[in-house]
């Protein structure tokens, strides 16, 4: 009986080891295939891991090209600024965060929440942008702070500075946010969620010219992401910076004028193109832009009635009023149905297809030939001829002579303007043209409408005896977005040279006879000129709504007569009489560019 127990008793004790070697024995051969998976099958996964958590990879951002005015002064520059970036990475309870590092950034909760939603399909280990431009202090207080909020990182970035603010925003531009629709586009390789880019003015144009290379950086992390050194580095490469064809004193000099007005100055050299000023008022300062704006913010700014962002200069469109008797001058001229003594009188208004057009001066002019037409700005005369073109050659000069086609400048967004003729009215209006209609457009009244660029570039025409310029802002020329179009050159107008002199001797009498121009004198400088005044609404319904709105105010012009090297153009809206409104601003440019010719 004891030894049968005994015998019981060792065989279960064997079967008990022999079960435990067989689990030791499975447990083993699953060790050894977790083994051979992470070491063989899985070992760069893990390794990549691994690697992840001792180094970052950390980008350098390349500083943004630098516009400097014609002599060399500094337009956009770049100063150093720091910014916060959430990494979700570096803590997987980063939600549970935000309330306090909105109160440590001094955010809405529900602004930060917006900001890291942007970069939702972004990989966690990606630095969320959450504030830029911190100050010195806030960056203390966050890294102060860093064993607690181990998601939080700062970053130093080179951030755009526009030393004088407003006064080059419409020609500069600005940068802003890049988002989600221009990131799809396929016309940004290389950015990402957070990088700002050009949005209007030259920033734009010139984006690809004015971005550099992003450098990078390794740097050794703990389990917290706190930087321990760096493992190495590739400097950025900066962008391009580009050089204008702005005089600063001259920008500086047309916004003082404009302050308080809304219109726009611009400022040319007549052989060249290049832009000497170009000034749009009302402003703004896109040093604004380059911090983050509220979506309030934007809305206040892009709602406003006066449109700060409009860049008047290339996107304004007026009727242009009694400058646009140049182009009538000189297209009677070519068609040979007047001659600079062909005379009308000027009684102070006259029947035209059975109604009365008047003449701004009431009691008329008498009897006046071209060049006192254009000294007096006299209605009755371009009436006459206006008349005798008919609107298909007033339509085919004016586009032939600048209008209703885009300068070409540098600058996105410029507009075309309008040349009114029977088949654009059949198209947009499904009426026929009215032979009355063509009385206005001879004066620059009706549905005509131009810009302030196209004026001037029309001026430098005008000032060259029939040579065509492209207005260009950048002096760069192997930057210039259009050198390839310059290559080929302009086509040269229909009208001959000869009949560009007989104009000018009205424009010179306008200024330097008592003309209409009389106010844009500027004595031993042979200032050459033409004013305008364009209705807002007609006189008829002014009087009948019992309102005084006055006219927008024109004046445009060159100096000196003889090898002219300015053009300028001021519109003043509702600024009343050219003459009297935008003829003393224009003096004002034309006098401190004779000035800065006398002390070079």
């Amino acid at each position: 009986m004891g030894k049968e127990k005994i015998y019981e008793d060792f065989t279960f004790l064997h079967r008990r080891v022999r079960s435990s070697l067989y689990l030791l024995a499975i447990s083993f051969i699953f060790l050894v295939i977790g083994y051979w998976k992470v070491q063989i099958l899985d070992h760069r996964h893990y390794w990549s891991l691994a690697e992840a958590n001792r180094l970052r990879e950390v980008t350098i951002p390349a500083p943004r090209g630098c516009f400097y005015d014609r002599n060399g002064l500094v337009l956009a520059d770049n100063i150093a600024s720091y910014k916060a970036c959430l990494i979700r990475e570096n803590n997987p309870d980063w939600k549970k965060s935000l309330a306090k590092i909105a109160e440590l950034l001094q955010l809405e909760e529900t602004v930060l929440q917006s900001r890291i939603e942007k970069y939702a399909n972004q990989p966690y280990f990606f630095p969320v942008v959450i504030k830029d431009n911190l100050s010195l202090e806030e960056v203390a207080q966050v890294e102060a702070r860093r064993l607690e909020f181990p998601e939080l990182s700062i970053e130093r970035e080179p951030r755009r500075f526009y030393p004088f603010g407003s006064l080059t925003a419409h020609v500069v531009g600005y940068l802003q946010e890049i988002s989600s629709a221009e990131l799809n586009s396929g016309q940004f390789k290389g950015k990402v969620m957070g990088d700002l880019i050009g949005k209007t003015g030259l920033e734009k144009t010139y984006e690809s010219w004015l971005t550099g290379e992003d450098g990078k950086k390794l740097e050794i992390v703990d389990s917290l992401g706190r930087s321990h050194g760096e493992y190495g580095r590739v400097e950025p490469k900066p962008g391009h910076d580009l050089h204008l064809a702005l005089d600063f004193d001259l920008q500086a000099k047309a916004q003082s004028l404009l302050e308080g007005r809304e219109g726009a100055i611009v400022a040319l050299a007549p052989h060249t193109g290049e832009v000497l000023a170009m000034v749009s008022s009302p402003t703004f300062d896109p040093n604004k832009f380059v911090s983050r704006f509220s979506s309030k913010e934007w809305e206040e700014l892009f709602s406003r009635p006066d449109h700060p962002l409009e860049n008047r200069a290339i996107r304004g469109l007026y009727p242009p009023g009694s400058v646009f008797k140049l182009t009538v001058a000189l297209a009677g001229l070519q068609k040979r149905i007047i001659s600079p003594e062909t005379t009308f009188f000027c009684p102070g208004e006259a029947e035209f297809y059975g109604r009365v057009f008047a003449c701004w001066q009431r009691g008329g002019h008498g009897w006046v030939n071209l060049p006192e037409a254009i000294k007096n700005s006299c209605n009755i005369y371009f009436y006459n001829v206006g008349r005798r073109l008919g609107i298909e050659d007033l339509a085919d000069f004016g586009r032939d002579l600048g209008f209703g086609a885009k300068t070409g400048i540098d600058l996105p967004g410029e507009k075309e303007g309008l040349v009114p003729d029977p088949k654009w009215k059949k198209e947009t209006q499904g009426t026929e043209w009215f032979a009355g209609e063509t009385i206005s457009v001879s004066i620059g009244q009706g549905p005509i409408q131009v810009t302030p660029l196209q004026v001037a570039a029309h001026t430098a025409l005008v000032a060259n005896r029939g040579q065509r310029i492209r207005p260009h802002l950048v002096l760069d020329k192997m930057a210039r977005v259009n050198r390839e179009a310059e290559e080929m050159g302009l086509t040269e107008p229909k009208v001959e040279a000869n009949y560009f002199e007989k104009v000018i001797e009205g424009m010179w009498r306008s200024v330097n006879d008592s003309g209409t121009g009389h106010l844009a004198l500027v004595e031993d400088f042979d200032v050459c000129g033409k004013t305008g005044s364009t209705q807002v609404i007609s006189r008829e319904k002014a009087e009948k709504l019992g309102l005084v709105i006055k006219p927008h105010s024109w004046f445009t012009g060159f100096a000196p007569r003889n090898n002219p090297s300015i053009v300028v153009t001021v519109v003043v809206e509702f600024g009343g009489l050219g003459g009297a409104s935008a003829a003393p601003l224009a003096r004002e440019m034309f006098a401190l560019y004779k000035e800065k010719l006398n002390h070079d």
